[in-house]
């Protein structure tokens, strides 16, 4: 089993800062719920019986996020010729996809907030789930996701929390709470570390504090942003990439961490959702409006979602998919190594979905680069 490294969600500000003036003005997000009205518009009918062989299709997706053979497997299921392009962070694609310019690409997978702020601007097909049969392999929480519910402009990949992931023989007791890394012990301090992510530093002060990951309110991100200038002299650093490896070699005893990557299969190291809450994300495959490929794009989703497909994401990257299928065909000593992948889809549901907000996406960019920089 390979397990990849990829930094999906690193940040780069001036594309966020872009990408948010852009969608602003289609209209922006909620803090609640994401409306979809740029995919519900009417669309072209597409032929359910066309030819597949007289198509090709261009993804663009994260280093490491899909089979090595994936494209003799499409080309032998589907008789399509599939080109992979790969972006290491959505704010690279998302960067290409809104600059105006013609990029070819059919099929990409970004983040759930993202494809809210892609189908804001106007860029996406809607989903044809009758040209997408193994749409019935989901979980039906899948269709309740705040970005998008119903999946009318997005089918989900992955899914999965973020929390705290410890060394169990190296504190004294467990972790519980979002302070226990804001506001560590005195043995842990100087052994913890965060994420830098924009959203994702926010995340352990938000929640510690009673508030939206997804906020807008400045009041509450200044509340955030001195809740986590004051955790920063106790911490080892930022990490969004190694932060497994300085478990494993004691270096950190707790880290802000994906679930997925919390190594729980090796000894002593644990993974819990503190009681304050988290989040739920989600990295979603769209189409683009643009593709001349539209039916091909749409097989491409169905073969995915095909549980002997899907299931590779849960047992080489180690995060759940909103496949009930594939979860049910993973054999129970990988599930019994990894606890994450124990986690059941209610229980992800309890975490705040992170949604697209506009233009105001850029406090938390802001943010992110005040408390990184602060001495």
């Amino acid at each position: 089993m390979s397990r990849v490294r990829y930094t999906r969600r690193l940040p780069a500000a001036v594309l966020v800062a872009g990408l948010a003036l852009a969608v602003s003005a289609c209209g922006g997000g909620s803090t609640d719920s994401a409306a979809a009205p740029a995919a519900s518009a009417s669309s072209a009918q597409l032929d359910p019986n066309a030819d597949l062989s007289k198509q090709s299709l261009n993804i663009s997706v994260w280093p490491g996020y899909t089979p090595e053979d994936l494209v003799k497997r499409v080309k032998d299921a589907l008789k399509v010729d599939l080109k992979i392009s790969l972006h290491d962070t959505n704010e690279i694609i998302m960067g290409k996809l809104t600059s105006g310019a013609e990029t070819g690409i059919d099929v990409a997978f970004v983040s759930g907030q993202y494809a809210q702020a892609l189908n804001e601007a106007g860029l996406l097909e809607p989903i044809h789930p009758e040209l997408i049969p193994n749409l019935a392999n989901l979980y039906p929480e899948a269709k309740e996701l705040s970005y998008d519910k119903g999946n009318v402009f997005s089918v989900p990949y992955t899914w999965g929390t973020t929390g705290i992931c410890y060394r169990s023989d190296l504190v004294k007791t467990p972790p519980t709470s979002w302070n226990d890394i804001l506001n560590p012990s005195d043995e842990a301090k100087g052994k913890v570390t965060m994420m830098t992510t924009e959203r994702w530093l926010a995340l352990p002060a938000a929640k510690a504090l009673g508030k939206s990951v997804n906020t807008k309110s400045d009041e509450d991100i200044n509340a955030i942003r001195a809740k986590l200038l004051e955790a920063k002299p106790n911490l080892l650093g930022y990490d969004d990439v190694t932060f497994g490896k300085k478990l494993e070699s004691g270096d950190a005893v707790m880290v802000e961490a994906w679930d997925g990557w919390c190594p729980t299969s090796e000894k002593n190291i644990k993974f819990v959702v503190p009681k304050e809450g988290s989040d739920l994300w989600v990295d979603t495959m769209v189409v683009l409006k643009g593709s001349k490929n539209k039916e091909a794009a749409h097989a491409f989703i169905n073969f995915i979602l095909d549980p002997k497909v899907h299931s590779w994401a849960a047992e080489n990257i180690l995060y759940k998919v909103p496949n009930k299928a594939a979860m049910d065909a993973l054999p129970a000593k990988l599930k019994e190594d990894n606890a994450p992948l124990q986690m059941t889809p209610s229980q992800l549901l309890q975490g705040e979905s992170i949604i697209d907000l506009g233009e105001d996406s850029t406090k938390f960019t802001r943010l992110s680069t005040e408390v990184q920089a602060a001495k």
